[in-house]
């Protein structure tokens, strides 16, 4: 694993062969960070990283300047590989809770400004998690959330939807909760756009 910039910028982590997750590209993980830098200053803000895998996008955040990440993760390689990355790089901003994603989603009543998930491609309910997350406690006015998927989901209907960004095989969908004081302009990308940024990112 590796990060790609920021204060932790170029560090490797050797992940465990029996990990289960299914990490981020490096590649797609840092187009849409570029995109989000775009969009956010990171330094101060609060981010969840919700179906953390290897932890890779909780140390990205940390990474650039966020004052504090909460990871969730329930599987045990994960979590123990996430809290040994943790250790070493001797980060006190980050916190972990080990437990279902969706259970956390139902009763965290903490707010965030940025809410990464990460679910399994293959997760039968990945469907319903941005608008479980868009309809929590967890969000207020100007919060970023970040949904990864396959090309099989397509997110545009929802409220608060407005981006969608492809890198290869990941999708990424974008939501805004309504009421900053900078909201950005609905922005649906065709394939041949998607495919034109895909192709430029890659030069």
């Amino acid at each position: 694993m590796r990060i790609i910039t920021g204060k932790y910028g170029r560090r490797r982590f050797q992940v465990p062969g029996n990990i289960t997750a299914r990490p981020t590209t490096d590649m797609a993980r840092e187009n849409i960070f570029n995109v989000l830098e775009n969009m956010v200053d990171f330094d101060g803000l609060t981010a969840l990283d919700l179906f953390s895998g290897t932890g890779a996008i909780s140390f990205e955040f940390l990474s650039r300047g966020c004052a504090s990440v909460t990871s969730v993760e329930k599987a045990t390689t994960q979590y123990n590989f996430i809290r040994k990355v943790r250790d070493m790089l001797n980060e006190k901003n980050l916190r972990q809770v080990k437990g279902d994603a969706f259970k956390f989603i139902e009763t965290c009543s903490q707010k965030f400004d940025i809410i990464f998930a990460d679910p399994p491609y293959d997760l039968p309910n990945l469907n319903d998690i941005p608008q479980l997350i868009i309809s929590s406690q967890m969000v207020k006015p100007g919060t970023l959330i970040v949904i990864e998927h396959s090309k099989a989901n397509d997110f545009s209907a929802l409220p608060a939807f407005f981006q969608k960004r492809v890198y290869g095989k990941v999708n990424f969908s974008l939501f805004r909760i309504p009421g900053a004081e900078t909201e950005p302009e609905a922005q649906t990308q065709t394939e041949t756009e998607m495919q034109t940024e895909v192709d430029n990112d890659n030069q």
